[in-house]
């Protein structure tokens, strides 16, 4: 029946007028005012640094919000010396794919003294974080969380209580990241932290009531570290990971890799006869070796009563966490319907022929572009759904809207890998034991998937195996693939995909303040990989990988170990000579022998120095 709205008294046609206008409010607009800045910060008490701060304070405030609101970002880079980036970990961004934030990919980096505003609205509730993504730089402290909050929260609880995590290095990434990819590093070590931190800080405590239900929203924002947590005198029950609820799973430990998080609840004792510590230990098994003195745990308190004392965590024989691959979503999504395309992803570490680390899916290095890759997607026209403009090194694959996608990505490494996609959360459905060994090619060697897989954006690939990874190409972007620890980033592990490239032209218009950052930066935006805007397909000049590790000796390598024996063979041919100078017998078995010292000690000099010239020019060694 149709209804006039004659028929209303003006107080009634008043009444629904506020009542309309107070539904439209409760999507709120949240702005930002970032003055992104140097700082010096001493988090652990043992070094004092330069930190990235935000209107000149470190740690950066939570961001906060509510499904359904705008979110603006006036970001006003005033570091001095680097360019930067912000990106909003595990939000979909969906419609506004150039608001991502990474350099080279959705945008140009944001010179110093330039702004840059992100706007997006909020689709999306559960526990995230922001960082930059540019130049491996979030390390240095611009990374803080970001909660999104949900009126239809699926779970009870009392109070909330956000806690970061992560690991803390005392050098400036600038400093660290040319020493880790360098001809002495041929085995591609990664940098080992200092510290771990809690809020950014250490010794940190919660205060808390008794008989009551805290909901912990836990986030790794480490650069490397994975994270074994856990709380003692309490078990956790896990309700969400990566902003994708749970049906509930109790746990006594859990596991959070670099760039993940977990939601659980914690229920305090009736009493207050006691406080109790809860820690966080790095995984130290992703270190190649251990430096002395390392301290690779943290810990908080909860608080029952602070008159008294604050315990000293309990030791533990060995880690027990809880596997995340058997959560269940808590909103029963099924297992998506087959895959129209399976992506394979082999994980290699090695060296390259200037003798430097890196990292490669399926022998391919990533190296950021001339242009933007969404730029690329902008600027190309119908040339935009081939994967040939994006370039060699952005390794590129382009998805047709819709379309159900498996990446397999399989593990020639002896490490763990946190692999994460921007744009989307997917599907995990199947992941190897550590060290199986066994590896696939598409997801047809495996039936059994789950019927309720659990979804994240961040999920760990063991050692010497494969993970499955479904997701529906529903959201039109340009979005990273990539390993989250930041050394492997540096590597080059990335991986894009640009998904529904044609659509993106209908949908997106890049703001003035892209192109102004790019023309402040110098950087072309517009063409194709190589910043070509007459011939798409003509990539001469794009930026392109070292040059792969030549096979055998190198021509310098021969040479050093060539002279290493001429000079072993000189020492000898001295010693005969010797040996036939008529000269007293003590003598003569004493400069023999200090010859022969000295041969001895020349001939490793060499030897050494040809091994450090091969390592140097292959990244080799026996």
């Amino acid at each position: 029946m149709a209804i006039s709205l004659l028929s209303f008294s003006p107080l009634s046609l008043l009444l629904l007028l506020l009542l309309a206008f107070a539904g439209i409010s409760e999507a709120a607009v949240v702005t930002y005012d970032f003055n992104i800045t140097w700082v010096r910060a001493n988090p652990d008490g043992l070094f004092e640094r330069p930190t990235i701060g935000i209107n000149g304070k470190w740690p950066l405030p939570v961001m906060t919000g509510t499904v359904g609101d705008q979110v603006i970002v006036n970001v006003d880079n005033q570091l001095g010396n680097q360019s930067t980036t912000l990106h909003f970990h595990g939000l979909f961004m969906n419609g506004s794919t150039e608001m991502d934030g990474p350099v080279q990919v959705s945008q140009c980096g944001i010179p110093p003294g330039s702004q840059f505003t992100y706007k997006f609205n909020l689709t999306q509730a559960g526990t995230y974080w922001y960082h930059s993504h540019d130049k491996g730089q979030y390390p240095d402290g611009l990374r803080a969380p970001f909660i999104i909050s949900d009126p239809d929260f699926p779970y009870e609880y009392d109070e909330q209580f956000v806690l970061s995590v992560s690991d803390w290095y005392h050098e400036e990434m600038q400093v660290v990241i040319p020493k880790f990819i360098n001809k002495a590093n041929p085995t591609g070590a990664e940098p080992v932290p200092q510290s771990v931190l809690f809020n950014d800080t250490q010794n940190l405590t919660v205060p808390i009531q008794p008989g009551k239900t805290y909901l912990f929203q836990v986030v790794n924002i480490g650069a490397f570290a994975g994270q074994y947590i856990w709380f003692e005198g309490h078990n956790m029950t896990i309700v969400e990971v990566d902003g994708v609820y749970t049906e509930k799973a109790e746990a006594e430990m859990i596991y959070v890799a670099a760039a993940q998080r977990c939601s659980f609840l914690i229920t305090t004792k009736n009493e207050t006869t006691a406080n109790y510590a809860f820690v966080s230990s790095m995984d130290t098994d992703l270190f190649d070796k251990i430096p002395p003195g390392l301290n690779w745990n943290v810990t908080g308190w909860l608080v029952y009563d602070d008159k008294k004392p604050l315990p000293a965590p309990a030791l533990i024989d060995e880690y027990n966490d809880f596997d995340d691959f058997t959560l269940v979503a808590y909103d029963k999504m099924p297992l998506l319907p087959e895959p129209d395309r399976v992506v394979t992803l082999d994980v290699v570490m090695g060296v390259l022929g200037n003798g430097k680390p890196y990292a490669f899916f399926q022998n391919i290095t990533y190296v950021p572009p001339k242009v933007p890759t969404l730029y690329t997607v902008m600027t190309t026209g119908e040339d935009a759904a081939n994967p040939l403009v994006y370039g060699e090194f952005s390794h590129s694959f382009v998805l047709e809207k819709d379309q159900t996608i498996d990446i397999v990505v399989n593990n020639n490494d002896t490490g763990k890998h946190p692999f994460h996609l921007h744009g989307h959360n997917f599907q995990a459905i199947a992941r190897s034991a550590e060290n199986a060994g066994n590896f696939v090619s598409t997801n047809t060697s495996q039936t059994n998937f789950p019927e309720i897989p659990m979804r994240r954006d961040t999920f760990v690939l063991y050692p010497q195996g494969y993970i499955v990874l479904r997701f529906k190409a529903d959201n039109p972007g340009v979005w990273l693939f990539h390993c989250h620890i930041e050394w492997h980033v540096d590597q080059g592990l990335i991986a894009t995909m640009v998904e529904a490239p044609l659509e993106i032209q209908k949908m997106v218009t890049l703001p003035q303040d892209h192109i102004d950052a790019c023309v402040a930066g110098n950087t072309p935006y517009a063409g194709n990989a190589a910043a070509n805007t007459v011939n798409h397909l003509d990539l001469r000049g794009a930026t392109v990988a070292p040059k792969p590790l030549p096979g055998g000796f190198t021509a310098r390598g021969i040479v050093a170990l060539t002279f290493s024996c001429i000079s072993a063979i000189l020492g000898m041919a001295v010693i005969v000579w010797y040996g036939m100078v008529d000269m007293g017998e003590a003598s003569k078995q004493s400069e023999i022998r200090r010859i022969a010292k000295m041969n001895r000690e020349e001939a490793a000099a060499a030897a050494a120095a040809a091994a450090a010239t091969e390592i140097n020019e292959t990244g080799k060694t026996d």
